[in-house]
């Protein structure tokens, strides 16, 4: 990994304002930026099983280097740990260590991780302050990003949550080694998303430059760096998802029907892979609709498998879904208005819009033939 000065990037949000740390070696301060955010506090860490197997120790000797009491609270790693019996398990661990609403809680994880412990310290003690240590590439570029916080339900994916923005987000490009292969792409599926969104030079910079980010070099710092400042930017414009926050949900709308048809069960899907796959039918989608060009869906197509992402229902091992039951999942997607149908939709690389009148019976006609084909 580079050793790089860090990079910081601001998100812009008035008294909620923060910033994001990149670079290598962060973990190794971390006692410096608690002290900056609430000087002899307290922290509780929230981290999972395999990340508490890989970081914890090192995260310990650092908090204790920094003289900052702590207690760890530890969680299965999996999607299926965003739950209400999850989180309660957090929440009474946080109220059993006898935090203060001056004490922090330190997210440390992947997007479950970050998730859960953001929505857990937005309701301990009517809102505590938080820091995002995220470990995954997913997590660096977009979860622990933004203040969305929150957990799963049985009718679908995020139903459950707030917005609480944290004070710090520390992205420790170290923490990446350990990360598996598979989970490295399903992060860089986020990464290809805002190039879609509305930054086509960055799209045709990841095309030229995707050996160098997954090979960790400084290609990678860059799609990190500029990830983050999309996200931030439009973060900025529009907090609570009124208006141009929506675009960030590209993909995002069948990628959560598919994974609620998996049951969450990252052993067939994980959340990125599901993203990816959302993504390539929503341009499938735009160009049924002639909204973008079969140039366009192919040039997407072709670098999502260059990169070894999935790009078809197919691909998810197991029985296929049937129509219905994704249009019911999709039916319950924070996306819908009053019955219809809201879709990220695009009318070319980098110029995603906002389609909210999108009918359902067109929905499942073009599911219908996705799944046949």
């Amino acid at each position: 990994m580079t050793n790089e000065p860090a990079v910081s990037v601001p998100v812009d949000l008035g008294e909620r304002s923060y910033a994001i740390d990149i670079g290598s070696c962060l973990l190794a301060n971390i006692s410096d930026a608690i002290g900056s955010i609430s000087p002899g506090c307290r922290v509780v860490v929230i981290t999972d099983t395999n990340v508490n197997a890989a970081h914890g120790d090192n995260l310990r000797s650092y908090l204790t280097e920094g003289g900052i009491s702590y207690a760890f609270i530890e969680i299965e790693a999996g999607e299926k740990s965003k739950s209400w019996p999850v989180l309660q398990t957090v929440v009474d661990g946080i109220l059993g260590h006898k935090l203060e609403r001056s004490d922090l809680v330190l997210a440390f994880g992947g997007g479950v991780v970050g998730d859960l412990a953001g929505f857990a310290a937005s309701i301990c003690r009517r809102g505590m302050r938080f820091i995002q240590i995220p470990t995954s590439l997913l997590a660096q570029v977009d979860s622990s990003v933004g203040g969305k916080t929150g957990i799963n339900s049985d009718h679908g994916k995020n139903l459950v949550g707030a917005f609480h923005q944290p004070e710090r987000v520390i992205i420790d490009l170290d923490v990446l080694k350990t990360l598996s292969p598979r989970e490295f792409r399903a992060g860089y599926a986020e990464v290809v998303k805002y190039g879609l969104i509305s930054y086509p030079d960055f799209f045709q910079w990841l095309e030229n430059n995707h050996q160098d980010v997954f090979a960790q070099g400084l290609g990678l710092v860059n799609a990190i760096a500029q990830s983050c400042k999309a996200k931030a930017e439009i973060v900025a414009a529009d907090e609570l998802e009124m208006g141009k926050r929506a675009l960030l949900n590209l993909g995002h709308t069948f990628g959560h029907a598919l994974e609620g048809y998996t049951g969450y069960d990252g052993s067939r899907l994980v959340h990125g892979e599901g993203v990816a796959i959302g993504m390539m039918l929503a341009h499938r989608f735009s160009n049924r609709m002639n909204l973008c060009s079969v140039d366009d869906v192919s040039r997407v197509e072709h670098h999502l498998h260059a990169v070894g992402l999935p790009t078809n229902i197919q691909q998810i091992p197991g029985d296929m879904p049937s129509v219905d039951t994704l249009m019911n999942f999709i039916a319950q997607d924070k996306k819908v208005k009053r019955g219809a149908l809201t879709f990220i939709l695009t009318k070319g690389i980098g110029k995603s819009y906002i389609a909210d009148d999108v009918p359902p019976s067109e929905v499942s006609s073009f599911l219908t033939d996705q799944l046949n084909s």
